[in-house]
Order: structure tokens, then sequence, then C-alpha cells
């Protein structure tokens, strides 16, 4: 009984080894290979418990997530020989794990065999592109066509390039001053374009201004003539007809306004002869005085031509 019991349970634990043996699992995010003395018998992508034969078959796991492959920093030159430090990296997952595993084995081989392809393809695309282009204007095209070719080469390797990245687009330290120099100078210049521009257009803005403004004063001076000139004209003309009814009054109205222009207070000479009728109808409202003053003239001043001028003294306002 005691030897049958010892079987019993050495028998249920090799069963329990070759089980164990056995069973392989798959995760979610696994995919395995099946090899059978080291040559690929089959490929299980299907999460679960799986069977394999042992010590016969061994299984070997790759990842389905999306894998990082970085790059080292490297120096290049731009199109317009610029000197470049790049330093990128690239996204990839594995398609294809029997020719993975034929070709690279493990992140270590994509290292070394893709690496290089990114760096030539960095390299080639780059060069033919400007630094303004690399480092702003295309700069997402430019990872689109680096991408592109190296996913061409990779799916030799089993892989997909899912995504190329630059992590840095730089200038040597040496070159950097020359160029933000150079920047610096290229944004003076297309500032001092601008206030050109605004310089020009205030000035053609204060020139329309100044046209509107002498417009509007010469049509305010016409305007303001236009309209004195029919007050004065309305002025004469009530005049007239105020005058007209007594045209004596107007004539002696007339001659005070003369006298009281002409004859102004303190020293007012005139020389004029008293035998002239402008003389009599100038001064015919102070005849008699006239008369007087010139009665009692003592001396009559005499011209280097002879020509006799009366010293009339005029009666004081």
């Amino acid at each position: 009984m005691r030897a049958t019991l010892t079987a019993v349970i050495v028998a249920l634990g090799l069963a329990a080894v070759g089980v164990y043996l056995s069973a392989f699992i798959v995760n979610q995010h696994q995919q395995a290979l099946v090899l059978e003395f080291g040559k690929p018998k089959r490929i299980v992508d299907v999460a679960g418990l799986h069977w394999k034969l042992p010590i016969v078959e061994t299984v070997e796991y790759f990842d389905k997530r999306i894998l990082d492959l970085d790059t080292t920093p490297q120096e290049l030159f731009s199109s317009d020989q610029n000197k470049l430090i790049v330093d990128s990296f690239a996204r990839y997952r594995i398609t294809d794990p029997l020719r993975y595993y034929q070709t690279v084995r493990n992140e270590l081989g994509v290292r070394s065999r893709v690496g290089p392809i990114l760096d030539s393809s960095l390299r080639r695309v780059l060069g033919s592109a400007s630094f303004a282009d690399a480092v702003r204007d295309r700069r997402p095209q430019l990872m689109n066509l680096i991408q592109q070719q190296v996913n061409n080469e990779a799916r030799n390797f089993g892989i997909e390039i899912v995504d190329v990245r630059t992590k840095r687009v730089d200038l040597p330290p040496q070159n950097s001053a020359s160029i933000y120099e150079r920047m610096k100078t290229d944004r003076q210049r297309e500032a001092a374009e601008f206030r050109a521009r605004g310089e020009e257009e205030a000035r053609r803005v204060r020139a329309e201004a100044d046209r509107q403004v002498a417009v509007m004063k010469a049509e305010a001076e016409r305007d303001a003539r236009r309209m004195k000139g029919e007050g004065d004209a309305e002025r004469a003309r009530i005049s007239n007809e105020a005058f007209s009814q007594d045209p004596e009054f107007y004539q002696f109205l007339r001659s005070m306004e003369a006298y009281e222009t002409a004859l102004r207070r303190g020293d007012t000479r005139l020389v004029i002869s008293p035998e002239s009728t402008t003389f009599r109808d100038f001064f015919r409202f102070f005849s008699e005085s006239i008369t007087d003053s010139t009665k009692s003239a003592t001396k009559v001043p005499t011209t280097a031509a002879g020509t006799t001028v009366p010293n009339i003294a005029l009666p004081q306002q």
C-alpha cells in the first residue's frame, strides 16, 4: 500500500510538471512565437492559455505595444550650409514576429539595424532642406517623409514605423550667435519696413485731411463772402430807400461823415485852392467860417513856383 501511494504521488508530480512545461500564457499586450528545436513553428497572437510540447518546443514573447527607438544626436548640414545638431526618435511596433525574430530578435537588434537607417534618412531629408524649413516651416512634412523612407526598409525586419519625431534641432553654440544676430537684423528690417509703411499711410491720411480742411474752409469762406455781399447789398438797398425820402438830409449826413474822417482832432492841414470847385463843395456847410478864416489870414505863403497856398484855420470838432 505504501509503495502504491508513493507511485501515485510520483505520477501526479510528474503529470503536474508535464502540464507546467506544456502550458504557456499569452497576455493581451503580447504575441508569441513557438519554436521547435529552435525552428519557428507557429505564431500565437490570441491572448489566453496555450499548449506546447515540453522540452521540444519553446516560446518567444514579443510586445504588441508601440515601442521606442532612440538615436544618438548627430551633426548635419542643411541646404543653406547651416550646421545642425539633430536629436530624434522613432516609435514602432512588431507586425511580423517571425521575421522580427529571424532578423533582429530583440530591441538591441532593432537599435543596431534600424537606427542607422533612421540616421541616414535624417541626413538625406534634412540635408536637402533649409534651416527654416527644418526648424519651423516644413517640419511636419519632413518628418512624414523620413517616416515613409524608414518604413520602406523597416518592413524587412517585421516592424512598422508609426512615427518619427525630433527632440531637438539646434545650431552648434559657435554658430548660434551669428544666426541670432542675423535673425535680429531681419526682424529690425521688417520692423523698419512696417514703420515706413505706417508713416506713409499717416502722411496720406494727413494730406487727405488737410485737403478736406482746405476745401471746407474755401467753401465756408465762399459762403461767408456771398452772405456778406448779400447783407451789404441789402444794407445799401435799405439805405437808398431811406435816403431817397430826403436827399438833402442824406447829403448833409454824408458830408458830416466826410468831415469826421478828414478832419481829425489836433493839427489838420489841407492844401486846397479856395477858388476850386472841390473846395466850395467840400466846405459848403462851413462857408462862413472859412470866409472869416481867410480874411483874418495875415500872410499867404508862396511856393517856389509862385503858387499861393492859403493857410486855412478850420474849426475844431
